[in-house]
């Protein structure tokens, strides 16, 4: 069985010049299209459903905080001075560090960040969630 389809690591950079370093988790890549229907007259047999606007949820970035984290803390605290958006890209790594395959989000924003719960009597690792909205997939998808 090939390794290709074991999701590992994602790393995520900002206009390509900018890294987040690297991440462990990804869920929201995706796009949601409303559906209107029409009834035609005379048409009794179906309802004509046509795409209509589409939605793309946040996407939310979840990994153990490391020395990259410092980077989102800037990038997050940088919406204080002005809202700048990038287009974020993220890239599916195989486990020698090879991109598989990536996805770039439009103007992407950071709405939401979450630090760690920190406990000294625990034994949980410290992550930190990243929330990203965007205005869709830039051409050429997933590559």
């Amino acid at each position: 069985m090939s390794e290709a389809g074991l999701n590992l690591r994602f790393h995520v950079t900002l206009d390509q010049r900018q890294s987040l370093g690297t991440w462990t988790k990804c869920e929201g890549l995706g796009v949601e299209y409303e559906v209107f229907e029409y009834q035609e007259g005379g048409m009794n047999d179906y309802v004509h459903r046509l795409p209509g606007r589409c939605k793309y949820p946040n996407v939310r970035l979840t990994r153990p905080i490391d020395k990259d984290s410092q980077a989102v803390a800037t990038w997050v605290s940088s919406l204080l001075r002005g809202v700048q958006r990038d287009n974020a890209t993220i890239a599916v790594l195989d486990p020698n560090g090879e991109e598989i395959c990536s996805w770039t989000l439009a103007h992407a924003c950071p709405v939401k960040w979450t630090g760690p719960t920190l406990d000294a009597g625990g034994n949980q690792v410290a992550t930190e969630v990243l929330e990203l909205a965007h205005n869709g997939f830039l051409k050429g998808g997933a590559s």
